[in-house]
């Protein structure tokens, strides 16, 4: 019986193929839009979770201050970390992987005939550990150099781009401020990261050089802390907040005068921020849904009014009440089933398209497809059962008598 009505709204669809394209527009659109703007949604989740790992594996911030907002916001006014900070966490401190001391300033690096206004980082080895960096071409430091503070350097892609074109950076000497410096070692291009910031345009010295050449004193402005394992992250928080309110006799009640930062944190804060608006923006493309079920209703109400005369005429030979009922709804959840299959296809495809259009990572949600399909042929029920029940109500005599 239902394989008999399911041919029968088969043949009802062929036969009103315009209007039945146009029945199930509403719901192609509704499906279509779900799934594009949740795989949307899930690109800009995985795109901001990628590029915060970019900065870093496991990576706490050590900064003197209050937390500042941004990735190279400074308190000015705090006391800045020393040499011996940084050794009382590797002595103190488990279950990390590197620790990095960083002091930054801005600079003009100059080759030849070819000058660029960059960034300088003093640290030591540990920084390309913390930060996840991959070397091009080169080396890392040595110890005597980190110890004497040699004037040896580690660029980025960007800064060899700007500098040295297609050459190989390795073993020139640049001009950085007062200073010349060659340069050992060059890193893989990182790209930007989310703040908007070019991770490649970085130049790195040993942080002894940059005390002694540039800023003229011994203070560290931020240590970088990476953990062993993401199971370990909240532990090596917690002792580094105690290790520094001793360090810098943070009484009981009183407010740090620094912060440690977990990126794990801006990450959860960020990507909360961007499953919110892939929720908002799947319950509008659901509404679409909805209005593409009253369409299937309303044109399935006129289908009935149309053919009443043929649901007389079964009525009247003998066809059953819920004969009449199964032909009518089955033909309502054909069509919005045939309009579910054509909107995953045109969802997914539009989501892809935005994808690589943007440069996003590609994340399929094969639950939100389903949902999709399911719900519309959820709506093809609900929304056809009404015509259908009317359709199996008729009076046969009076539906005989229809002109």
């Amino acid at each position: 019986m239902i394989w008999n009505a399911f041919i029968l709204a088969l043949r009802e669809i062929r036969r009103s193929a315009m209007r039945s394209i146009l029945t199930t527009l509403g719901i192609v659109i509704g499906v279509a839009s779900v799934i594009a703007m949740v795989m949307l949604g899930d690109a800009t989740t995985a795109y901001v979770s990628n590029s915060i790992s970019k900065l870093g594996t496991n990576m706490l911030i050590l900064r003197p201050g209050q937390d500042r907002k941004g990735p190279r916001s400074e308190d000015t006014t705090a006391k800045r970390f020393t040499h011996d900070d940084v050794q009382a966490i590797h002595r103190e401190i488990g279950d990390i992987r590197g620790v990095a001391p960083i002091g930054s300033k801005g600079v003009q690096a100059v080759y030849g005939n070819q000058n660029y206004s960059t960034t300088i980082d003093g640290s030591d080895n540990d920084y390309f550990t913390v930060k996840d960096w991959v070397f091009a071409s080169g080396r890392i430091f040595t110890p005597a150099e980190l110890q004497a503070g040699k004037s040896v350097c580690v660029i980025g892609e960007t800064v060899h781009k700007e500098l040295f074109g297609e050459q190989d950076p390795i073993g020139a000497s640049i001009r950085l401020g007062s200073f010349s410096c060659q340069v050992i070692g060059l890193l893989n291009s990182k790209g930007a990261s989310m703040f908007g910031m070019d991770q490649d345009d970085i130049i790195v010295v040993p942080i002894r050089l940059l005390q002694r050449r540039v800023s003229g004193n011994q203070e560290i402005s931020m240590i970088l802390v990476s953990a062993s394992s993401p199971a370990v992250i909240e532990n090596v928080k917690a002792s580094l907040t105690a290790l520094f309110q001793e360090r810098r006799r943070i009484k009981m009640g009183e407010e740090d005068d620094f912060s440690v930062r977990d990126m794990r944190e801006m990450v959860q804060t960020l990507t909360s921020t961007t499953k919110m608006l892939t929720l908002l923006l799947g319950a509008v493309a659901t509404i679409s849904l909805l209005v593409g079920g009253i369409g299937i209703m309303n044109i399935m109400l006129v289908s009935v009014t149309e053919r009443t005369r043929e649901i007389g005429i079964r009525l009247a030979i003998g066809a059953l009440e819920r004969e009449v009922l199964l032909q009518f709804l089955v033909e309502a959840i054909v069509l919005s089933s045939l309009g579910g299959v054509i909107g995953v296809i045109l969802g997914l495809s539009f989501g892809i398209g935005i994808s690589l259009f943007f440069d996003l990572p590609l994340v399929f949600n094969t639950s939100i497809v389903l949902i999709a399909f399911l719900f519309s042929t959820l709506v093809g029920v609900v929304f056809g059962y009404f015509p259908a029940r009317k359709a199996a109500r008729l009076n046969p005599i009076d539906a005989l008598r229809y002109e």
